[in-house]
C-alpha cells in the first residue's frame, strides 16, 4: 500500500536557483521536487513551499490529520525562531527529517542553532539540493523498518 510523504519548505526557498547561489546552489525548487518524486517511487508525495509561518503550521496539521507516513521539512529561516512550527511538529507522531541545503553549523551565528532539530528524528545539512533525495530515501528506509 503506498504511503504519503510530506515535504514542506519554508520562506525564500521558492527563490532557489537565484538566491545566493554560492550558498544554495543553482538548482531550482521545481528541480528538487522532480528529484524527490523520482526518489519517492510508489509512495505518494505532497511537496509544498510557503513564505508564511502560519501556512507552514497549517500544512504540518494537514500531515497529522491525513496520517502522513513521514515528513521532510526545510523550515529555512523559521528553523531558528519559530515556536509555532516547533509546537506543531511536536504533534506529528511519525518520523521527521529536518533538512538544510547548506551546512548551518558552518554558517554565521544567526544560522547555526536550529530549534527544529530538537523535535526532528534526524537532520541532514550541507548536501546541497541532493540532500532532498537523500532525505526521501532515508525516510523510506525508516518507514520500512519493523
Amino acid at each position: 500500500m503506498p504511503r504519503t510523504i510530506h515535504i514542506l519548505n519554508g520562506p525564500n526557498l521558492d527563490r532557489l536557483g537565484k538566491r545566493e547561489p554560492e550558498i544554495y546552489g543553482r538548482t531550482t525548487l521545481a528541480e528538487i521536487e522532480a528529484m524527490c518524486r523520482a526518489e519517492a517511487g510508489n509512495d505518494a508525495l505532497v511537496f509544498r513551499q510557503t513564505n508564511w509561518e502560519g501556512q507552514l503550521v497549517e500544512w504540518i496539521h494537514d500531515a497529522i490529520d491525513t496520517d502522513a507516513a513521514g515528513m521532510v521539512i526545510n523550515p529555512a529561516g523559521l528553523s531558528f525562531r519559530s515556536i509555532p512550527v516547533i509546537d506543531a511538529l511536536r504533534m506529528f507522531p511519525r518520523p521527521i527529517i529536518e533538512l538544510h541545503i547548506s551546512n548551518i553549523h558552518a554558517r554565521d551565528v544567526l544560522h547555526q542553532n536550529s530549534l527544529v532539530s530538537g523535535v526532528a528524528t534526524a537532520v541532514i545539512a550541507g548536501l546541497g539540493a541532493r540532500g532532498y533525495a537523500t532525505a526521501v530515501r532515508s525516510l523510506k528506509e525508516m518507514l520500512d523498518q519493523p
